[in-house]
């Protein structure tokens, strides 16, 4: 395997920030620092400028495969991931069938095996995400899955839930949750509200994300089971979660681009390109999402990468279905709304690469996590995943440059700031000056 020496640009650790060169030989960061001894045969990367840090991470990546391979497979979506900075993906169950068992999981490893990236999967919580009879858990577990989730809709039995939280805690995995109350969300297209209404589309409260989201807390603190929430939307959803985070319980949350960057507003074209689940809110929901990114409240950002085919996205979009795409742009999004003017690399890495592994247990030694070394420090010795973000860098996002096989992208045409310049996963320096190596 060749040598990568990354130049002059700011080494990005847990606490601090110091310009420097980053030293990579067979596979693993060799030194960090001053390099002036490097292997005559190492490819030279010009970080200057840019931030670098280790490797994205993915808590909430739909790749379609099995079942959906028009929209996305999991070829596709990992080079999409490693052209957004990503180094591993968490690939979510909601695939034709369910990954709900170890048969299909082993085939989703074996594929992500194949890929630059790491592929992590998250079992499904029942099966077949019906929401009535626990999946096989502690099988799963065995095969390293550390994540269990119904994505796409949440567990609506509270009786059920409690269950599987019972049943996961020894196992020392996590689930997690779409917090959305089905009966409440009753079918609607969008957020519920003034819009809404002048619109003529039927709505999700908000109540219907916050009230799971009340729910989940407190069967947490029955069981002491471990939950993270995924993409949650709304301020009042944030605030309960970090009040019950700051009594100690074993919670954590995520939010995603399209909630930090949109609001319900984008609905009034009726492009289904807007549609997702959880809507798009109002702009308060918006500025606290921000507001709590900055300040460190939020646990990580992942992106709810969800790809359809072209002609499903063509349907009303009452009739389209939700979900967009997000691998290729969340690090300029989240760059800007950190505030790009002033942006805190140690905050961007926590939320998009640390928070993210720490939550997935990508960072643990365990034998049985076959995905390890994500998310860590960058020192030597440590495996080498890593990214290079320039912040200088001004581009617009153009769907029909996208990497993915679905082009559902609600950025197009968007001015962004701040691109990946360079990602190395595993070792290899499979991004380079923006462009697949």
């Amino acid at each position: 395997m060749s040598s990568i020496v990354l130049r002059g640009g700011l080494v990005v650790g847990e606490s601090s920030a110091e310009v420097g060169d980053v030293l990579i030989v067979d596979g693993r960061i060799a030194a960090v620092g001053v390099v002036a001894d490097a292997p005559g045969d190492a490819v030279e990367v010009d970080a200057s400028g840019c931030w670098v840090g280790p490797g994205l991470v993915d808590l909430h990546t739909h790749l379609r495969e099995p079942g959906r391979e028009e929209a996305e497979t999991i070829e596709s979506g990992a080079a999409a991931g490693a052209l957004g900075g990503f180094t591993a993906l968490v690939a979510m169950p909601n695939t034709e069938p369910a990954l709900d068992n170890v048969a299909l999981v082993s085939y989703v490893l074996d594929r992500g095996a194949r890929t630059p990236l790491d592929i992590a999967v998250a079992g499904a919580i029942t099966q077949g995400r019906r929401g009535e009879m626990l999946a096989p858990l502690a099988e799963m577990a065995e095969l390293g899955v550390r994540l269990f989730t119904d994505d796409g809709i949440g567990v609506q039995d509270p009786s059920l839930m409690r269950r599987a939280l019972t049943y996961a805690k020894p196992l020392g995995v996590r689930l997690a949750q779409h917090c959305e109350d089905e009966l409440l969300a009753g079918g609607g297209s969008m957020n519920e509200g003034a819009v809404s209404s002048r619109l003529g589309l039927v709505g999700r409260p908000a109540l219907a994300e916050e009230l799971m989201v009340l729910r989940d807390i407190e069967l947490v603190r029955l069981t002491g089971g471990a939950v993270h929430f995924l993409h949650l939307s709304t301020k009042r959803s944030l605030d309960v979660v970090v009040s019950a985070r700051n009594e100690g319980l074993p919670v954590t949350f995520e939010v995603a681009p399209h909630h930090f960057t949109l609001d319900e507003t984008a609905c009034e074209q009726f492009d289904p390109l807007f549609k997702v689940h959880p809507p798009l809110r109002p702009r308060r929901d918006v500025e606290a999402l921000r507001k709590a990114m900055r300040s460190g409240l939020v646990d990580a950002v992942a992106t709810d990468h969800a790809p359809h085919a072209p002609e499903l996205k063509d349907l009303p979009f009452d009739e389209a279905p939700a979900g967009m795409l997000g691998l290729e742009h969340v690090a300029s999004l989240t760059f800007e709304a950190l505030g790009s003017e002033d942006a805190s690399p140690l905050r961007f890495f926590a939320l998009l690469s640390r928070g993210p592994a720490r939550i997935a247990q990508l960072r643990n030694s365990d034998v049985r996590i076959r995905h390890s070394g994500h998310g860590g420090v960058l020192a030597a010795g440590e495996d080498a995943n890593l990214v290079v973000f320039d912040t200088e860098t001004r581009w617009t996002a153009r769907s029909s440059e996208l990497h993915s096989r679905a082009t559902n992208s609600p950025y197009d045409g968007r001015e962004l700031a701040g691109k990946v310049r360079a990602t190395i996963a595993k070792g290899r320096l499979v991004v380079n000056e923006g462009v697949l190596a």
